[in-house]
């Protein structure tokens, strides 16, 4: 089971991401710098982490989804790789185009830093599969600019094929339909603003975020 984390200029949670990879597959991944072409051979599962790629001094992501690794991780999910884009992340991932919608700057114009309740709305992909429908979670949050938008078309096409992963139970950024986390058309790509990797282990004062992990590498072997 092959995993990997991308690591951009700026990225502060890819040693976070790597560390709850490694707890769950019991394998260290491979830490891809973003100037890398290619990603290992029959790679399994990806991480695009959390942080400040690039400093965030256009929008964000922006810079970070034209490193030359995104074209690699891009073909990776279409031959199925699960990808996992947390905040930052998430923000890549729409900006290459692998997720609709973009990351805007949160209502109010406030970070926020804090641990927020979830709902989970899709149990069945194999990022949620640890989780049941309509079970209220807890995972940190630390963003600027998490607000979540999209067309009406685009939010009822998401609503409609059930690729809204997670909701936020109180709306703490201005997200269009309080949405957190969404999937793509194949349920192998998550984007998503909080922070499963900071919460998989009692002394994180939580495990929610373990629950995750472990459902993706059970994922990862029925298809083995």
């Amino acid at each position: 089971m092959k995993s990997a984390v991308i690591v951009f200029p700026g990225s502060n949670c890819d040693r976070d991401l790597a560390v709850a990879f490694e707890a769950a597959t019991g394998i260290k991944p491979a830490m891809i710098w973003h100037r890398d072409t290619d990603l290992p051979a029959d790679i399994d599962l990806i991480g695009v982490p959390g942080g400040f790629s690039y400093g965030d001094y256009l929008r964000s992501g922006a810079m970070a989804a034209r490193s030359p690794v995104m074209q690699a991780v891009a073909q990776a999910a279409s031959r199925g790789a699960f990808v996992l884009g947390v905040c930052n992340g998430f923000q890549v991932l729409t900006e290459s185009g692998l997720l609709p919608g973009a990351l805007l700057r949160n209502a109010g114009g406030h970070f926020v830093c804090r641990d927020v309740p979830l709902t989970v709305e899709n149990a069945q992909s194999a990022f949620t599969s640890r989780y049941a429908a309509g079970e209220t979670i807890r995972y940190p949050v630390a963003h600027h600019d998490g607000n979540y938008f999209a067309d009406d078309a685009t939010l009822d096409r998401l609503e409609g094929d059930g690729r809204v992963a997670l909701r936020y139970a109180e709306n703490i950024n201005g997200s269009a339909r309080n949405i957190a986390g969404i999937l793509n058309d194949t349920g192998n790509v998550l984007g998503m603003m909080p922070h499963p990797e900071r919460v998989i282990e009692p002394a994180h004062g939580s495990t929610d975020g373990k629950r995750l992990f472990d459902g993706l590498v059970e994922g990862l072997m029925a298809r083995a």
